[in-house]
C-alpha cells in the first residue's frame, strides 16, 4: 500500500485526467478503501485542490477551476511541452508576457529532473529564433476576444483599418487564428452581414461584451484556409481571372490557399489570381505550366506583360543558338 503522501499525488494524478471517477474505482486503482478515498478527496481540498463530488450513479470526483492555483502534476511529455511553449512565448508576439514567460520558465526548470531538463536545453541548443519585427498584440486584448468567443457573447471594439481610419465594430466573434507572425479575428460583423477577418493588434475590445448570441457555421468549414485566401487577396494590386486548360486539382495543388480555383469541367478551371505587380502574375501564370487565356479588355497590363514575356522567351534560345555557333 503507497504511504499517505504518495497515495495524495496518484490520487491528484488521476484526478487531473478529463474524466469522473468513482469512489469504488479509485480505491480499486489506490488499493484503498472508499473510506480513505474520501479522507484523502478532504485532504486535497485542504490543500487547496478544488476537487468536485457528484453524487448518484453517473457522478463521482472530478478536479475543478478554484480561487487560486494549486500546484499541478506533469507528465514527462507534458512538462517539455510546456518548456518548450514557454520559450517561445518568452519572444513571441503577445505583448507583456515575455519577462512572466521566463520567471515562469525558470521555476519549471529548477525543478525538472536531468533527463527532462536535457531535452529541453537541447531543443534550445539547436533553435535559432528569427527575431520579429511585425505588429504585437496585448495579452488583456487576446484574453477578452478568446473569452466572447468561448462564451458566444457580442464584441464590440475599435479597429483601426490599414489605411489609418478607425470604425467601430459590432461582432459575434467565432474563433483566433495565429499564423506565426499575427493574430486575427474571425468573426460575423452585424453591421455589414457578413464574415470578416480582423487583425487583432488593431482592434481594442470594449469590455464587458455583450448579449450572447447562437453560434453560425463558419465560413468555408476550413477556417485557416478562409484567413489565408482572405489575406493573399487583401494585398493583391492586381488582379485577373484567368481560364485554365487543366483539371482543378491539378492548378490547385500548384498555386497557394489565397488563390481561388473554379472547376469548369473535368478539362478546365478558372483561376481568380492577382499579385502586387503585373510582371509577376504573367511569371507566375507562366509556373502553370498549362494553356490559359482570359480577357485582356479586362486585363490590359497582364496582356501587355505576357506580349513581353513571350517576345523575350522567344529571343533567348535564338540567342544561345547564335553564340554556339560564333564559339565553333
Amino acid at each position: 500500500m503507497l504511504d499517505t503522501s504518495a497515495r495524495l499525488l496518484r490520487l491528484l494524478s488521476l484526478l487531473q485526467s478529463p474524466r469522473d471517477w468513482t469512489g469504488p474505482q479509485l480505491a480499486e486503482r489506490l488499493g484503498v478503501t472508499t473510506r480513505t478515498i474520501r479522507n484523502d478527496v478532504e485532504r486535497l481540498r485542504s490543500l487547496g485542490y478544488p476537487v468536485a463530488a457528484t453524487p448518484g450513479v453517473a457522478g463521482g470526483y472530478r478536479l475543478g477551476a478554484g480561487a487560486n492555483l494549486p500546484p499541478l502534476l506533469l507528465d514527462d511529455d507534458e512538462a517539455v511541452a510546456v518548456a518548450a511553449g514557454l520559450r517561445t512565448a518568452a519572444g513571441g508576439t503577445i505583448t507583456g508576457i515575455e519577462e512572466t514567460s521566463v520567471r515562469a520558465l525558470t521555476k519549471l526548470e529548477q525543478v525538472l529532473p536531468a533527463r527532462l531538463r536535457h531535452r529541453i536545453n537541447t531543443l534550445a541548443a539547436v533553435t535559432v529564433p528569427m527575431p520579429g519585427s511585425g505588429p504585437t498584440v496585448a495579452a488583456d486584448t487576446l484574453t477578452a476576444v478568446a473569452a466572447a468567443c468561448r462564451d458566444h457573447q457580442r464584441l464590440r471594439f475599435d479597429y483601426q483599418s490599414h489605411d489609418g481610419g478607425t470604425s467601430i465594430r459590432v461582432t459575434e466573434p467565432h474563433r483566433l487564428v495565429h499564423t506565426g507572425r499575427r493574430w486575427y479575428l474571425v468573426a460575423w460583423d452585424l453591421d455589414r452581414a457578413g464574415w470578416r477577418t480582423f487583425r487583432a493588434d488593431r482592434l481594442t475590445p470594449h469590455v464587458p461584451t455583450g448579449p450572447r448570441f447562437t453560434p453560425r457555421q463558419p465560413p468555408g468549414g476550413d477556417l485557416t484556409g478562409y484567413v489565408a485566401r482572405g489575406l493573399g487577396a487583401a494585398t493583391w494590386r492586381y488582379r485577373a481571372r484567368v481560364t485554365v486548360r487543366a483539371p482543378a486539382e491539378t492548378i490547385a495543388a500548384r498555386l497557394p490557399p489565397a488563390v481561388q480555383v473554379e472547376p469548369v469541367d473535368e478539362h478546365t478551371c478558372v483561376v481568380v489570381a492577382g499579385s502586387d505587380t503585373p510582371h509577376m502574375l504573367a511569371t507566375y501564370l507562366g509556373m502553370l505550366d498549362a494553356d490559359f487565356h482570359f480577357n485582356a479588355n479586362e486585363a490590359p497590363e497582364l496582356a501587355e506583360h505576357l506580349h513581353r514575356l513571350a517576345d523575350r522567351y522567344q529571343r533567348a534560345p535564338q540567342k544561345a543558338l547564335h553564340t554556339a555557333q560564333s564559339l565553333e
